[in-house]
C-alpha cells in the first residue's frame, strides 16, 4: 500500500518557541501555529475560523527557531504528521497528532531594530524586497535536474 505524508502550513506563532533537551541530549522545540481561514457566507458576511497546530522541531533547527522566532511571527512550516502516544500519571493512554518540521521559513519582514530577535541567521534581514531565509533540517542534497528517472511526469 502506497502512502504519502507531507504537510505545508503557513500561520503565526502563538507563543515564543519553547526549547528543551531530551534525556539523550537531543534538543527539541515546541511551536504552536495559528492558521486562519476566512470566507464569505451566503449572506455576504465575512467568517473566520482558526486552527491551532502543534509543531515539533529537532536539533539545530530547534535552536535556530528559538533564537530567531518570536510570538506573532509569520512562518511557513514544511514537515510531516506524527502521532505521539504516552501514558499519563493515572496510566491512561493519551495521544496527540502534530507536525514534525523538516523546514521552517521566515515570512514577512524581520522585526524592527531594538526589538528581540532582530536578525536572522548569517546576519541576513528579511524584507519585502528580499526573500526570507529558510531554516531546514540538514539533509544530503540531491540534484534531480539531470536525473530524468525521478521526474514526476
Amino acid at each position: 500500500m502506497a502512502s504519502f505524508n507531507k504537510v505545508i502550513l503557513m500561520g503565526n506563532l502563538t507563543r515564543d518557541p519553547e526549547i528543551r533537551q531530551t534525556p539523550s541530549g537531543a534538543k527539541v522545540a515546541e511551536l504552536r501555529l495559528a492558521v486562519s481561514e476566512t470566507w464569505r457566507d451566503k449572506s455576504g458576511q465575512s467568517k473566520e475560523v482558526t486552527c491551532f497546530v502543534d509543531v515539533v522541531v529537532w536539533e539545530k533547527l530547534a535552536e535556530l527557531c528559538q533564537q530567531y522566532l518570536a510570538k506573532g511571527r509569520p512562518v511557513l512550516v514544511e514537515g510531516r504528521l506524527q502521532m505521539d502516544e504516552w501514558k499519563n500519571q493515572q496510566g491512561e493512554t493519551r495521544s496527540k497528532l502534530r507536525v514534525r518540521a523538516d523546514a521552517v521559513k521566515f515570512v514577512g519582514p524581520a522585526p524592527k531594530q531594538g526589538e528581540p530577535h532582530d536578525s536572522l541567521p548569517g546576519g541576513a534581514h528579511a524584507s519585502p524586497a528580499a526573500p526570507a531565509p529558510a531554516l531546514a533540517a540538514e539533509e544530503p542534497a540531491h540534484d534531480l535536474s539531470s536525473d530524468e528517472e525521478h521526474l514526476p511526469f
